[in-house]
């Protein structure tokens, strides 16, 4: 191991005294450092003002994006023509330009990288693998790759009869982080496709979405695996035995999972339902692999099991038809008139926008009660995510306002007390401090 690291800084010594420390390697990398600081000038100035151009006269948000992916590499663009003339000027004197072709070849790798890693969404490992990248094409430029890489080939720990090398897991870390960086902007792209697509059920979107990219990530992650030489049917094995422990240790888990799948493919409840599960009423906001998000009407998002939703009972309140008939329970006093009162319980839905006229508002008598005259009146709205107490309340102020101004009286407990002549009970009444 030490006399590999030896051989290794020797020729990193040699190529430095040969490469580097020379009049000729030195004015070139002068040039470079010139042209460098004239690119910051030149594109510091003129890059607000093409950027101001694109966005008043551009049209078109995937015009704008090319011409701003343009402009991003812009400032190598004019750092390659300004090398690339100095390196004519040294040709020209007979000299070879080895250094600014190098530099020139690493601003080109720089602007595939930049383009290619502006498309990745994780901006963190975006920035890692330009930065490995940019190394990579470095060391290969000055002829310090192949060194390198034979001393990380050389660094190998056998388990069994595998051997692995410090090459082969950063080989193995760089394409998995593509394959899955790959994955993640194919399945944006499905997404968008997909739920642009109106004749599909939100289900079945959903659904859909999900199963996408379930491929795509397992795929990335068997072409990474496949690719760095692991035997995937040596995993058969493996992963049967981690399947059944997984079965019963996380068997909640994977109901849930089920569960979920279920709920997409029989479309019984979907994003956007009004829905109601034990005491939880609301609005079913998104549905996931494990849970489905409901958020209340108070601001509460409840994060119900999937497994909840297929055991027990929903209510659907928009299954099929979003119009909802609500019963609203109104008492009167028995010597109140009763079809009179049912006219004006009838009329309170008249100043209430969200009933609707068809079918029409209808009361109802139910029953004679201990202290009232039971009522009933049936109301259909066809909003029920708004929420259904307002819509109570609403009625019921207008029901009162009404029995108020015509006289229909409201009950309360009361209690009538008969006296049979031959009872030994007496009533003393006071009045005035006198019996």
């Amino acid at each position: 191991m030490n006399e590999q690291f030896n051989n290794v800084i020797q020729y990193l010594t040699t190529w430095m005294h040969t490469n580097v420390l020379t009049w000729v390697t030195a004015a070139q990398w002068l040039c470079a450092l010139v042209a460098f600081l004239l690119t910051l000038i030149i594109w510091g100035s003129i890059k607000p003002r093409v950027r101001k151009w694109v966005d008043e006269h551009v049209p078109g948000e995937m015009l704008r994006s090319l011409l701003d992916a343009l402009i991003n590499i812009g400032n190598l663009a004019t750092f390659i023509i300004l090398v690339q003339i100095c390196a004519a000027v040294f040709q020209g004197m007979d000299i070879s330009p080895r250094m600014l072709i190098a530099v020139s070849n690493l601003a080109v790798a720089g602007i595939v990288i930049r383009l290619l890693t502006r498309m990745m969404p994780n901006r963190a490992l975006a920035q890692g693998i330009a930065t490995t990248v940019w190394a990579v094409v470095s060391l290969h430029i000055l002829g310090l790759l192949t060194p390198i890489t034979d001393f990380l080939q050389d660094l190998s720990l056998s388990i069994g009869k595998s051997q692995f090398t410090a090459l082969g897991a950063i080989k193995a870390i760089l394409l998995a982080a593509i394959c899955l960086q790959a994955a993640s902007v194919i399945s944006r792209f499905a997404t968008r496709r997909i739920e642009s697509i109106t004749d599909l059920s939100p289900s079945l979107r959903v659904l859909m979405i999900k199963a996408v990219k379930i491929a795509l990530f397992t795929t990335a992650i068997l072409f990474a695996l496949s690719s760095i030489g692991i035997d995937l049917t040596s995993l058969a094995i493996f992963s049967s035995a981690l399947g059944v422990g997984i079965g019963f240790g996380l068997k909640t888990i994977f109901s849930n999972y089920v569960a979920g799948v279920l709920l997409l493919m029989d479309n019984s409840i979907k994003p956007g339902d009004t829905i109601e599960v034990g005491s939880v009423f609301g609005i079913v906001r998104d549905m996931h692999g494990r849970y489905c998000s409901v958020l209340t009407r108070d601001g509460k998002e409840y994060l119900i099991p999937n497994e909840q939703l297929i055991a027990s009972e929903v209510i659907n309140w928009t299954y099929s038809d979003t119009n909802v008939r609500l019963k609203i329970p109104v008492g009167i006093a028995y010597e109140s008139d009763l079809k009179k009162a049912m006219e004006l319980i009838e009329k309170a839905t008249d100043k209430v926008n969200r009933v609707l006229r068809q079918p029409a508002p209808a009361a109802r008598l139910i029953g004679f009660g201990d202290n009232s005259v039971d009522l009933q009146l049936r109301v259909w709205i066809a909003d029920a995510d708004k929420g259904v107490a307002n819509v109570r309340s609403e009625i019921l102020v207008n029901v009162w306002n009404l029995f108020h101004e015509n006289g229909i009286a409201l009950p309360f407990p009361q209690r009538d007390v008969l006296l049979k002549a031959d009872s030994q009970l007496t009533v003393k009444i006071e009045k005035d401090g006198e019996k």
